[in-house]
């Protein structure tokens, strides 16, 4: 099954709030994220920065530190998303104002803008969705060994029904894989890159993954 791109949030076996994002591509597969501080970015891989002149879409930070929060997403929504909730705007408010203000993504697929948001002091997480047809925030209570997840297609609704149970993974670099080949995101097509960030006492660590 084809999802396109993935966000997740959810507890490490022991506890630790998670985030994680996968870059799952079709049409442009010769990507990679880039860790730099606390963001990391999407860009073409050497020898394909040409891709860049054939979509704006496929280059931006997937992933923003701002204080205990951790914010990925799809696009360059996620730096306003960031932003604001660094200012002191509750993560829902954040997130649905970035997501109407970036709106869906004028390609000629109509991708979604897709983002999660987690606290690394709490087991609350978001998820959101502008489609075409609805934006949607959802909030989660996290427990340990579960992940929830949101795509581009597909399962493009936060929903207590796109679950894995079987979450068994503690470290960033085991999560980056775990959302390319672990659990139920085995079974998902074309994984290109990935990026995960997992709290710890004094912040995020951070990892990236590349088929």
């Amino acid at each position: 099954m084809y999802l396109g791109r993935i966000v997740a949030i959810g507890l490490t076996p022991s506890g630790k709030p998670t985030a994680m994002y996968r870059v799952s591509s079709r049409s442009f597969p010769n990507r990679e994220a880039v860790v730099k501080g606390e963001t990391v970015s999407i860009m073409p891989r050497a020898g394909f920065e040409d891709d860049l002149k054939k979509s704006p879409y496929i280059a931006y930070h997937c992933v923003r530190i701002a204080g205990n929060y951790g914010i990925v997403s799809n696009g360059s929504h996620t730096d306003p998303i960031a932003e604001k909730i660094a200012m002191g705007m509750p993560p829902r408010d954040a997130i649905t104002m970035g997501l109407l203000a970036m709106d869906y993504e004028k390609d000629a697929y109509d991708t979604p803008r897709i983002v999660a948001v987690v606290d690394r002091t709490s087991p609350e997480g978001f998820l959101g969705i502008i489609r075409k047809d609805a934006v949607l925030v959802c909030s989660f209570k996290l427990t340990p060994g579960t992940v929830f997840y949101l795509s581009t297609y597909e399962k493009n609704s936060p929903s207590l029904a796109n679950i894995d149970p079987a979450f068994n993974v503690e470290t960033a670099e085991a999560v980056s894989q775990y959302v390319i080949n672990g659990g139920a995101f085995a079974e998902f097509d074309h994984p290109v890159t990935s990026a995960a960030i997992v709290a710890e006492s004094a912040g995020f660590a951070i990892a990236t993954t590349v088929v």
